[in-house]
């Protein structure tokens, strides 16, 4: 490998430190072809150092986030099925805490004809809330984070630390046994830590595909005993773990008790 290709590899990963960024961005910031800089991704990618993304690279160890409509296009049948078995366990009359998330937004779409208070900071479900006849609706201001359509931050914290709840419904992009739940901030999981606090009850809301998944580098422990709602990919083994670690396991129709 020449000198100038070491400069520009080394370069190359001094960029990507900051995340995610696509092949014709780099081209442009190095001055040179695409075609080249797909050739220092691929021997990159060859020693671990990088994962290739649609378009671009990222650092191995960076998580890449979804937006909140791609996470909304992916696995609509179980975030339905998780949605539809998470309904049962609320009673009317209950004052609901929703997290962020696109299964929590499944969950709160299933609720217009209950009888119910909800604090919330989902934005994406403030349009079908608002016109359920029988919802008390209390949104938690705060600093917009687009990815989610969620608010957080210090107005967030403190609006919630005036309230209380019976159950708080909540997502994450992992669920890990012994760990908690991960997120790709501080801020996310501080709120998270937070509703989990102010509520009597915690229910996780979360496809096979979040169990055990800590890709993320954030974490907010979980309670000693918590509720979990998965859908029919979840391995029997999977589903142990996390009863042994203090949850109650409702899989689709079934439940796996801690």
């Amino acid at each position: 490998m020449s000198m100038r290709s070491k400069e520009r590899h080394a370069r190359l990963l001094e960029a990507l430190n900051a995340g995610e960024i696509d092949i014709d961005e780099l081209a442009q910031r190095f001055a040179v072809s695409a075609s080249t800089v797909r050739r220092d991704l691929q021997q990159l990618s060859k020693t671990n150092a990088v994962r290739r993304t649609y378009g671009g690279a990222i650092l191995t160890g960076h998580a890449i986030e979804t937006t909140f409509e791609q996470r909304l296009a992916v696995d609509g049948d179980a975030k339905q099925a998780i949605a539809r078995a998470a309904v049962d366990l609320i009673e009317d009359g209950d004052t609901l805490i929703l997290d962020a998330g696109s299964t929590v937004a499944a969950f709160g779409r299933l609720l217009l004809q209950r009888r119910l208070r909800i604090i919330t900071n989902n934005l994406a479900l403030l349009p079908f809330l608002a016109k359920a006849p029988a919802i008390e609706l209390v949104v938690l201001g705060g600093a917009l984070r687009s990815t989610s359509m969620s608010t957080m931050g210090p107005l967030a914290n403190e609006a919630l630390r005036r309230l209380s709840a019976t159950r708080a419904i909540m997502s994450a992009d992992g669920v890990v046994a012994g760990r908690g739940l991960c997120e790709a901030d501080l801020e996310q999981v501080a709120l998270k830590s937070l509703m989990m606090q102010q509520a009597k009850e915690l229910v996780v809301l979360a496809d096979a595909s979040k169990l055990g998944r800590a890709e993320q580098q954030a974490w907010a422990p979980l309670p000693p005993r918590w509720t979990l709602v998965t859908d029919a990919g979840a391995s029997p083994q999977q589903c142990q773990r996390l009863a042994d670690a203090g949850a109650r396991v409702i899989v689709a129709q079934g439940c796996l008790a801690a």
